[in-house]
């Protein structure tokens, strides 16, 4: 009995171990015929639909941006001012132009096996396809390469299809371009934070310099932007973001070899107190910038500004800007109790009518006073800064320096329907028979009105108009609605304007053709235009011409009314110059120079509310003139 039932039990022992074997057998035959199917359709994607998906794919050779680069503004100097773009600053450079570090650190954080692969990291793209199906989309395991083709020819969006099309592409790069190209590309195209696009942009937002100008610091704080620049961006509402990522990178670069324990020490000591560039500060002369955008959109157009990567060297001496800049917010600082909250200041070479400086307003991102307004192009009363024109215009008809008038009380007739006209001095005084030379130095009003009544309104707006005095052409519009009191301000001018008229006095009666831009150059190097600054046309006799810049320099001339030593008094240069206030306060002028420098300034209120006090030659306007007309004249 025993026996039996150990025997039966063997039996089935034995039937389970072979049941087993059968099953196992099954699954083996299973599983191989699924992995079968598997490579199969493995096969069948790669020979049949890779190659039919990349029909509707964008060529890989859109890869290589040819437009939506950013328009960069330099001084003559080559200096940068600023970048005009439309939503990414965008600045390509060359690879030879990228430092070491900057190479190494972006290879070391993003994409350690970036020389060895084909495009793709095969245990990073499985990683990223993972994520379908824990979290409903793709993240993850990009090359450098997939991140390029995500940057340029492709959306951000996460899904399944767009890594397959991410593959594709960046397989078809790899075979294209060599690996400096495609690093190229992609530090020309990743994102920094905000409208910075590319490593030239980054660099020149963040520390004020060219890429090829980075430290191993800087290099790798930058390297670590791309994989979350609205984080990691000291401009960022995480401005110390910033130190752990450019932890990472360092580590990793010295865990790579780039760099020793010993440099990665030193750098991470930098990091907790780095400073950045002041957000906004790489916006250098904005109101000029502004001003030679209006004339390159006239041009060229406005898309081609924005995306055409254009080089514009301008006019502008960026050294003598921001000193005329610091004048200016110094000056009205000392002031402001005096109600006077603004001024503004042109610097013009008067031979060639470049402009060398333009202050729009003492402080451009102030909106208290509406500082982004720029007063140099804004029509404001000119007082009697106007009345050399009027002087031009009579001894354009014979009078002299010494032709004499009298300085009394007179009544001006206004005209049917209109009412008499009774200027006064500045003062209230009257001195009798003066000559036209001590009427224009000491700015007396009466003289000026009868010698305007004597040579015609007309004949003084002509003359003005052909100097540069483009707000009062010599219409019959413009004299229905000006009189005999033009000549002490009665019509509204523009800073700049005046400026350059006034160069005619200082040049010997040419016209100052006003030049902001001096050369432009495409993105691919082609001169679209050059210009040579020469001397314009004559519209003023050089005799008379001297005769004005003679009596405004004539210190003598003007002592009664400012004193012999007043801010208008430059000691061992003979500079011509003319102030004006308007009756009511709200304006105040100072335009003066030589052949070599033209410098205009004026100050006030940008919302036109009259100043409290200023008194011409020894406040307002006065000072700021004197130190810039002496910064621009310095070593010349």
């Amino acid at each position: 009995m025993v026996y039996m039932w150990k025997s039966r039990r063997r039996q089935r022992v034995s039937f389970d171990r072979n049941s087993s074997k059968v099953l196992s057998s099954k699954n083996i035959a299973k599983y191989s015929k699924w992995g079968f199917l598997g490579i199969v359709g493995l096969f069948i994607f790669l020979i049949i639909a890779l190659p039919l998906m990349s029909f509707g794919l964008p060529s890989p050779d859109k890869v290589v941006r040819r437009e939506g680069f950013s328009t960069k503004i330099l001084d003559r100097n080559g200096k940068a001012l600023y970048d005009i773009f439309d939503n990414e600053r965008r600045t390509p450079i060359n690879i030879s132009d990228m430092p070491l570090y900057l190479k190494q650190a972006t290879v070391a954080i993003e994409d350690k096996n970036f020389y060895t692969h084909s495009g793709f990291d095969i245990l990073g793209t499985i990683r990223g396809l993972s994520r379908v199906f824990t979290r409903g989309y793709a993240q993850g395991g990009s090359t450098l390469t997939q991140q390029l083709v995500k940057n340029v020819l492709l959306s951000s969006e996460r899904s399944a299809l767009r890594k397959i099309k991410e593959f594709v592409l960046s397989v078809q790069i790899e075979r294209k371009y060599t690996k400096d190209e495609i690093l190229q590309m992609y530090l020309n195209e990743a994102p920094y934070g905000g409208t910075a696009w590319g490593v030239e942009s980054a660099s020149e937002t963040y520390f004020g310099k060219n890429a090829k100008d980075l430290n191993l610091v800087e290099s790798a704080i930058l390297s670590g932007f791309p994989q979350l620049p609205s984080k990691y961006s000291p401009y960022s509402s995480t401005p110390k973001a910033y130190v752990g990522r450019t932890t990472d990178v360092l580590r990793r670069m010295r865990e790579d070899g780039y760099i020793t324990k010993d440099q990665e020490n030193a750098a991470l000591s930098e990091l907790p107190e780095f400073k950045f560039q002041t957000k906004g500060s790489s916006f250098k002369a904005p109101h000029f910038v502004q001003h030679v955008q209006k004339i390159l959109e006239e041009r060229y157009g406005a898309s081609v500004i924005e995306q055409g990567g254009l080089k514009v060297t301008t006019t502008l001496d960026l050294e003598l800007q921001e000193k005329a800049q610091e004048i200016v917010a110094e000056e009205i600082a000392n002031v402001e109790k005096q109600r006077i909250t603004n001024g503004a200041v042109v610097v013009l070479n008067p031979e060639t009518g470049e402009i060398l400086s333009m202050v729009g307003s003492k402080r451009f991102d102030d909106p208290d006073y509406d500082g982004q307004v720029n007063v140099t192009t804004a029509l404001r009363q000119p007082g009697s800064s106007f009345k050399p024109f009027t002087y031009a215009s009579a001894l354009k008809e014979g009078y002299t320096a010494s032709t004499m008038v009298m300085d009394v009380e007179t009544t001006f007739p206004g005209g049917e329907g209109l009412p008499d006209y009774n200027p006064v001095n500045y003062d209230g005084k009257y001195r009798g028979p003066v000559q036209m030379r001590y009427a224009l130095g000491n700015s007396l009003n009466i003289p000026a009105v009868k010698f305007i009544a004597m040579v015609g309104i007309k004949n003084v707006l002509e003359t003005a108009y052909e100097m540069g005095i483009t707000s009062l052409p010599p219409t019959k519009e413009t004299l229905s609605r000006v009189g005999l009191s033009l000549t002490l301000g009665g019509g509204e001018v523009r800073l700049l304007d005046l400026t350059g008229a006034y160069s005619a006095f200082f040049n010997g009666g040419t016209k100052a053709e006003l030049i902001a831009i001096l050369r432009v150059v495409d993105n691919d190097g082609k001169v679209l235009e050059e210009i040579t600054p020469k001397r314009g046309k004559k519209v003023l006799d050089p005799q008379y011409a001297y005769i004005i810049s003679n009596i405004l320099s004539d210190n003598s001339a003007r002592s009664d009314a400012f004193g012999a030593n007043s801010q208008l008094n430059i000691s061992g240069r003979q500079i011509a110059v003319k102030t004006g206030t308007t009756n009511d306060k709200r304006d105040n002028w100072t335009i003066g120079g030589n052949p070599q420098r033209a410098v205009g300034v004026w100050v006030g209120n940008n919302d036109n509310s009259p100043m409290l006090n200023v008194a011409s030659g020894v406040s307002g306007a006065s000072p700021i003139w004197r130190r810039i007309i002496l910064e621009s004249l310095a070593g010349l």
